[in-house]
């Protein structure tokens, strides 16, 4: 009986569980240890400080299904999508891992068992073969003499150009650090007859399925190469779970299996297309897949980073069902069947299917508009080209990077009209593209960090404000001194003080850093800012009297006022929070912030401008927050704790073990490192300044509290009172009167409109009594009055159907500007341009213009000139024609 794709799964981690492996959950797509990565890539991504010794493992064996993703980076596998039966951007690998424990020859024997035996995965013995790296005797006699392989089927892979350990069978993390051999097995789809000294064996065919790497980790590779073996040798490996799903339900390609197969005929329902083979709902099926578990794990679309390459393969889905002949907002529709054929292993997935769907309708519709305008690009730029004229590489590389074409959607569309593409030009152009973009592709930290500090400073300012304690180190320009005096800093240079201890909170999070002043007998220094390099705390500022040395001990006194006023905005922003979530719904999550004394800004995801009454709505229920007089609470506990209270934590944040929890009643529970209020009631008043939108699906609240809120409230009434003087009337009826002067503005519009309307019909009638003849051709040139430019394009239209094979040229002035039109029909481009045209005329007027070959506009600034420029285009034309 042939199992399902969850059935398979369960059974790898059955198997590791019964042979003493600890199962631990995928991690988040978004990699919470390793900067260096855009996306989870591999199995081994969450062991990767473990491998590099950098923290303890809590488990000697480990089994995991995990989560990962090739569509960034590095690792890009977008473009092979859908095209090849492997290539995916979403994927699981299946892996079993030992710190420490078992190694070569337990790793082998579980992977064999597990593969051949017939309670388990039960794959003929004479389909599988294996590659072992030629220096590694040790796993060769492993293969051969323990586990009975025939040697005509161990292919053994050596060092590539003769460079030491530079082989396609040796492992490593990076040019330095954990490495070693590796083992892979192949499954071979016919006839086994391999050569055991054939080293150039083709592996990577449709004959030859690779299913599992096993790496051996035994060398710490050293920068000047020497391998030294490591104490306690481990086992990373990895085995693509769709691939071993196709092996066991007799298939050849990925997109055959069970679920794939599924949801390739629940899109090909959706979209009405008959053929099921179609590349097109291969890459909608992968696509959608990996969408859907990126948003789920809180990436989302944007213009920068993870979230481009979301927006990205957003993108190439709905164009791919662009070819379908899909015309309508369709992508967001496919997560229900997703989930359904899914089953089990969705669940995270079920979890997020309203905030999934809003979000990829709300992608749809904004890219629906963008892919109408670039296929509008497209069109004007083939308008250009004669047939089988080639599109240049660079434009076709704008379409796809800018408006996220896929190039085979351009193709198809040149090919369709008779034109041909460059395609060694767009290489050319995505090769450029691409090394500007690998310096983006690792994320450095945000702080400025010329000067590495490794001093340890400890904060103790939640419960302290005033404190004594020891100078640790005095930097001026990045530099270290171990002393400053007024005298020694006579240009009054920025200076870093770091304290053993410090009241001081630092820049993080979003709150600004402390302000105050650190003293001793005789000597001042004035913080100006406090912000944390590394695990220092730097008080920057200026020494204003006396001096400081290295070990002095001096008076640390935060100032509490801007303390106090930094400490109401956060607390409100908590309380914010919690409201936009009760108003707009669960889907918001914090994108950023800032937390002044003055105000504070909070960036979240929605997709749409507030209306006015959910703003009210907002500010009506944090008041009442402030109001009820609720208790705010912070305590430290186990992040599992947290995680168990479903506390909000900011997505992009590492935490560690234990962690800050910050409880407003039954309102809010937050992560959060900032400092606080102690009652609700000390923000005393909320409002808010604006509601804007930042990027798209990002919106940004600006908001006033405290005494600063009673100002804004006292403006707005102000402003209030004025306008209602204006209109002569009270405020309860001010509404009333502006909506009376809209509906007569609205009046005089449509008149306004009607009357240019009846100016360019009449208009048009004189002049198609000026229209003359030169060589069959009909000429029009002449100047109109008090028209826009509007009017001047309706205009060159009406006369344009009235007219058949003509030239145009109408110029008007506006406010001390000659606007230019001129208009060729089709028939006539071939000699003359409308581009050309108006160049020629907006020359001679000390101005400018373009456009395409039939219709173009320009301007110019010469007003005296424009008679004589216009009795120009007769001859102009004439020579032409």
């Amino acid at each position: 009986m042939i199992k399902s794709t969850n059935e398979i799964r369960q059974m790898f981690i059955d198997f590791f569980y019964s042979k003493g492996h600890t199962i631990v959950p995928s991690s988040s797509l978004v990699p919470d240890n390793d900067p260096t990565l855009l996306f989870t890539n591999a199995g081994m991504n969450q062991f990767k400080n473990i491998f590099l010794c950098r923290e303890a493992s809590k488990y000697l064996r480990v089994v995991t299904s995990q989560r990962c993703i090739r569509a960034g980076g590095k690792h890009n596998d977008l473009e092979n999508v859908g095209y090849t039966e492997r290539h995916h951007t979403f994927f699981e690998m299946l892996g079993n891992f030992s710190f420490g424990d078992y190694f070569k020859r337990e790793a082998i024997s579980f992977a064999w068992e597990l593969l051949t035996h017939i309670n388990w995965f039960n794959i003929p013995k004479n389909r599988l073969l294996v590659t072992v790296y030629e220096l590694d005797k040790e796993t060769y006699d492993i293969w051969t003499n323990e586990i009975g392989i025939p040697k005509n089927r161990i292919i053994m892979v050596g060092d590539q150009n003769n460079l030491p350990f530079v082989s396609d069978n040796f492992w490593q993390m990076g040019d330095t650090g954990p490495c070693g051999p590796c083992t892979e097995i192949i499954y071979d789809y016919g006839d086994i007859k391999v050569d055991c000294l054939s080293k150039d064996l083709k592996l990577n065919n449709n004959n030859y399925l690779e299913l599992w790497n096993i790496v051996f980790l035994q060398f710490d590779r050293q920068s000047n190469g020497k391998m030294i073996p490591l104490l306690k040798p481990s086992i990373d490996t990895g085995m693509g779970l769709e691939r071993i799903v196709s092996v066991m339900q007799h298939v050849k390609s990925n997109y055959e299996i069970d679920f794939f197969k599924n949801l390739i005929l629940k899109i090909a329902k959706l979209t009405c297309t008959k053929d099921i083979n179609n590349i097109s709902l291969r890459v909608i099926a992968d696509h959608i897949r990996c969408c859907a578990f990126l948003i789920a794990d809180g990436v989302f679309p944007s213009n920068e980073n993870r979230g481009y390459v979301l927006r990205r393969i957003i993108r190439r889905a709905i164009c791919y069902g662009n070819k379908l002949g899909v015309k309508k907002v369709f992508l967001y529709l496919l997560i229900k069947p997703l989930i359904e054929v899914l089953g089990e292993s969705a669940k995270n997935l079920s979890n997020h299917q309203a905030k999934i769907e809003r979000i990829l309708k709300f992608e749809e519709e904004q890219f629906d508009k963008i892919l109408k305008r670039g296929i509008s690009l497209l069109d004007s730029e083939l308008l250009n080209l004669k047939e089988n004229d080639i599109l240049s590489g660079e434009i076709a590389f704008r379409l796809h990077d800018t408006f996220g074409f896929p190039i085979d959607l351009i193709k198809d569309i040149c090919k369709e009209r008779n034109f041909k593409l460059d395609i060694t030009g767009f290489e050319k152009a995505m090769k450029l593209q691409q090394i500007r973009a690998r310096k983006f592709s690792k994320f450095e930290c945000s702080y400025d960090n010329k000067i590495l500090f490794n001093i340890q400073s400890h904060f103790n300012g939640y419960d302290q404000l005033d404190l004594s304690s020891t100078i640790k180190a005095i930097y001026i320009a990045d530099k270290p001194i171990e002393k400053i005096t007024t005298s020694s800093n006579s240009n009054n240079e920025d200076v870093v003080i770091i304290l053993d201890k410090t009241p001081f909170y630092a820049e993080a999070g979003g709150q600004i850093g402390d302000i105050g002043n650190l003293k001793k007998p005789n000597s001042e220094f004035i913080v100006k800012n406090t912000i944390k390099f590394g695990n220092a705390i730097c008080h920057i500022g200026n020494l204003i009297s006396g001096d400081f040395s290295v070990g002095d001990i001096c008076n640390a006194t935060v100032d509490s006022i801007h303390r106090k006023l930094i400490s109401i905005n956060h607390s409100a922003t908590h309380l914010l929070h919690a409201a936009l979530c009760k108003v707009l719904g669960n889907h918001v999550v914090q994108k950023g912030s800032l937390i002044s004394d003055k105000y504070f800004r909070f960036d979240f995801l929605h997709y749409n401008p507030l209306k006015l009454q959910e703003i009210d709505k907002i500010e009506e229920i944090v008041n009442e927050h402030i109001f009820s007089n609720t208790n705010i609470e912070t305590k430290i506990i186990s992040i599992d704790n947290a995680k168990l209270q479903k506390a909000k934590m900011l997505f992009k944040e590492k935490y560690s073990n234990y962690v800050r929890i910050v409880k407003i009643g039954n309102i809010s529970k937050e992560l959060c490192g900032g400092t606080h209020v102690l009652n609700t009631s000390e923000i005393g008043l909320f409002c808010i300044k604006s509601e804007y939108g930042i990027s798209s699906g990002v919106r940004r609240i600006e908001v006033n509290t405290g005494k600063n809120a009673f100002i804004q409230m006292n403006n707005n009434k102000k402003q209030l009172n004025i306008l209602s003087s204006l209109m002569k009337t009270n405020n309860s009826n001010l509404n009333e009167k502006f909506y009376n002067l809209i509906n007569h503005v609205n009046i005089i519009e449509r008149e306004l409109q009607n009357l240019r309307k009846n100016q360019v019909n009449y208009e048009t009638d004189l002049l198609m009594d000026r229209v003359i003849e030169i060589k069959n051709t009909k000429i029009l040139v002449s100047k109109v009055d008090n028209f826009t430019s509007l009017m001047l394009n309706n205009i060159i239209i009406k006369l344009k159907n009235k007219l058949s094979s003509s030239v145009l040229v109408l110029a008007t002035i506006i406010e001390g500007k000659i606007l230019l039109i001129a208009s060729v029909t089709k028939d006539l481009t071939n000699k003359i341009q409308a581009n050309d045209l108006i160049k020629y005329l907006a020359k001679q007027i000390g101005g400018d213009g373009g456009g395409k070959i039939d219709l173009a506009r320009g301007s110019g600034k010469e007003i005296k000139l424009l008679e004589k420029t216009l009795l120009s285009v007769k001859p102009w034309i004439s020579d032409k024609l």
